[in-house]
């Protein structure tokens, strides 16, 4: 039987964890659309460990991790909404101020091969429990809309497109990101 356990991120093995499924299930779900030469060559395996160092310096968001028997599976990062969002470097450039107070889903990924076991259902409801926990009434998330499977995930688990959408231009391709918002009841924090 196997053990799962979600763990916050907090050490350099942790963060490297944390980008490298990142980096993985970005190249699985983007083949096909976005040039393999930017895949292979700019989404590197350690690409983002200074963001989810910073996060954890800083206390902006929490890094998570869920562990099957120990080994990495799934990751995610979650905090308070980005009002900043392409101010602060990120490829999103939503006008965020209608969400103030809001919480946000900022990654939630599962490494290529071990999606559909359930893994980021577990931690994106962890996600979700830390942001009622902490009094948020909603919660958003970025999703670009050419990842079908992503969009379908985050509708079944109660997400919807608020009907934003901005150009997002990576490697000479644009791709459109969405804006998905959820509303969080009492119940989420249990």
């Amino acid at each position: 039987m196997e053990t799962l356990q979600i763990v916050e991120a907090s050490t350099p093995e942790h963060f490297s964890a944390l980008s490298r499924i990142h980096a993985l299930a970005w190249r699985f779900a983007y083949a096909g659309t976005l040039p393999r030469s930017f895949l292979e060559g700019e989404i590197t395996e350690d690409r983002w460990v200074p963001f989810f160092q910073e996060g954890f310096r800083t206390g902006k968001h929490c890094g998570l991790l869920v562990l099957r028997d120990g080994q990495p599976v799934c990751s995610g990062s979650c905090g308070p909404a980005r009002l900043d969002a392409g101010q602060d470097g990120s490829l999103c450039a939503f006008d965020n101020a209608a969400y103030a107070g809001w919480g946000e889903v900022i990654s939630l990924y599962t490494l290529p091969g071990e999606t559909g076991k359930g893994y980021g259902s577990l931690l994106l409801e962890e996600m979700i429990r830390r942001q009622a926990q902490a009094g948020r009434p909603g919660c958003l998330l970025y999703v670009l809309r050419e990842n079908q499977g992503a969009r379908r995930f985050y509708e079944r688990h109660g997400f919807s497109w608020d009907g934003s959408q901005t150009q997002v231009p990576l490697a000479g391709a644009v791709c459109m990101d969405l804006r998905y918002t959820r509303l969080l009841s009492g119940r989420d924090a249990l």
